[in-house]
């Protein structure tokens, strides 16, 4: 009886791994993640001037935006998401107002809002260079969805000259359109 455990154990020793599926062989294993979907902007300012240049990468939690702008004045600035993608300087008025498919009220502290276009004040060095990120939970780059910025008339990205004040409708009180972005998907 002895042997016989002694030739079990054995034979389970030598033939190591390969009863739990692994083998001698290199084997590739495929695997099928999809790509996240990305979008981008160059930012110019009134003069049509390259200023900055925004990138975009959704994941399971949202789109985080990273965005590096320079030459912008001392204090915060308001910067949204616009509902067309078009910035003719020197007003961007082309970009529309911000993009708010839900058609609620501006601002993460107003009862009736926000817009899905609203995003955080950004305040730059005193170089005037802001190099930030953060993550916008409520919109998406899948085409062919309500809170998609990426439909028939694209969006855009726009800084303006003062503090959104995240409350007042439709703008936060945030002032001039100062620069702007069209947002592109990237291919």
């Amino acid at each position: 009886m002895k042997n016989i455990i002694v030739l079990s154990v054995s034979v389970l020793l030598l033939s190591g791994c390969n009863l739990f599926g692994a083998s001698n062989k290199e084997e590739k294993i495929s695997v099928a993640a999809p790509e996240a979907l990305q979008a981008s902007a160059k930012i110019i300012d009134t003069e049509g001037t390259e200023i900055g240049h925004m990138e975009m990468t959704e994941g399971a939690d949202g789109v985080l935006i990273s965005l590096g702008v320079k030459g912008l004045s001392e204090g915060e600035h308001g910067i949204h998401i616009h509902e067309v993608g078009k910035c003719d300087p020197p007003t961007f008025e082309t970009a529309g107002s911000h993009f708010n498919p839900e058609k609620k009220k501006h601002g993460t502290e107003n009862p009736a809002g926000p817009h899905l276009g609203d995003l955080p004040n950004i305040a730059p060095e005193e170089d005037g260079n802001v190099q930030v990120e953060f993550l916008a939970k409520n919109i998406t780059l899948e085409t062919g969805l309500a809170n998609s910025i990426l439909d028939a008339d694209g969006s855009a990205i726009v800084i303006h000259e003062g503090p959104d004040d995240y409350r007042t409708d439709p703008a936060g009180n945030s002032g001039a359109r100062i620069a702007c972005g069209i947002i592109k998907a990237s291919e």
